[in-house]
């Protein structure tokens, strides 16, 4: 653990919050939340939205919105079709205007696939990107994050250092938070917060992002917009206005 008494010295904490219908987007919201990461299937990872939805979502919300795009929840290996299909729904998404992507890809050796990475980096052009954990899946997390500096476009990594959960991960969130300051890259901590966990999480890692699912879900899956504000509070108490 690192610096628990070290006051944040930021201009905030980014709340993202998983969203799977435009009663989640809208709750998450009015709950505080920064952005949005839509998606459809969340009992197997989170899988892409269909294009109704994410037309909805934008329509119905102000603040930022990231989609997934993921075709199945085999791997992260994708083949030549299942890269196509990620294509057309990058275009897809592209055309609605403001709506950002959450995507990754391996290779058979659980390295970043740079060839997939750029063809799909490519379609999404000037779209606001987050790599997702995919690259917890990878082997060495450093050469893995150091791969992704390459790619400026890429503006954050999903990530929670490898483990089942971040609470188990923040002297490794640590070191890639520090890792990043080398980049365009900012380190959003993901998996297993909890709203009480959230001030010596965040003191130890020193990660600038978070991402909350079940965290801020009622029993039914439904984005609970008090839980929200209650995430939203913790957090804002966090830092200290420079």
């Amino acid at each position: 653990m690192h610096n628990l008494h070290v006051p944040l010295n930021r201009p905030g904490i980014t709340l993202e919050v998983i969203a799977m219908s435009v009663s989640d987007a809208l709750a998450a919201e009015a709950g505080g939340a920064n952005r949005i990461e839509l998606v459809s299937a969340l009992s197997e990872g989170g899988l892409t939205p269909s294009i109704g939805l994410i037309e909805r979502t934008l329509d119905a919300v102000s603040i930022d919105v990231q989609v997934m795009i993921r075709p199945h929840s085999r791997s992260f290996v994708y083949s030549e079709d299942d890269l196509e299909t990620m294509l057309a729904d990058i275009r897809s998404v592209r055309r609605l205007g403001r709506a950002g992507i959450v995507m990754g890809c391996l290779t058979d050796e659980r390295l970043i696939d740079e060839t997939a990475l750029k063809l799909l980096l490519d379609e999404a052009g000037e779209m606001d990107i987050t790599f997702h954990r995919a690259f917890d899946a990878t082997p060495n997390l450093d050469e893995a994050f150091c791969t992704l500096m390459r790619y400026p476009s890429i503006k954050r990594v999903l990530t929670s250092a490898g483990q089942p959960s971040v609470l188990h991960a923040a002297g490794q969130l640590w070191r890639l938070q520090r890792l990043s300051t080398h980049s365009s890259i900012e380190i959003m901590a993901g998996s297993g917060l909890s709203i009480p966990s959230l001030p010596a999480f965040l003191q130890a890692s020193q990660v600038r992002e978070v991402h909350f699912g079940s965290g801020v879900h009622q029993p039914a899956g439904c984005v609970n917009k008090a839980l929200v504000q209650e995430a939203r509070h913790s957090l804002d108490k966090m830092f200290t206005p420079g």
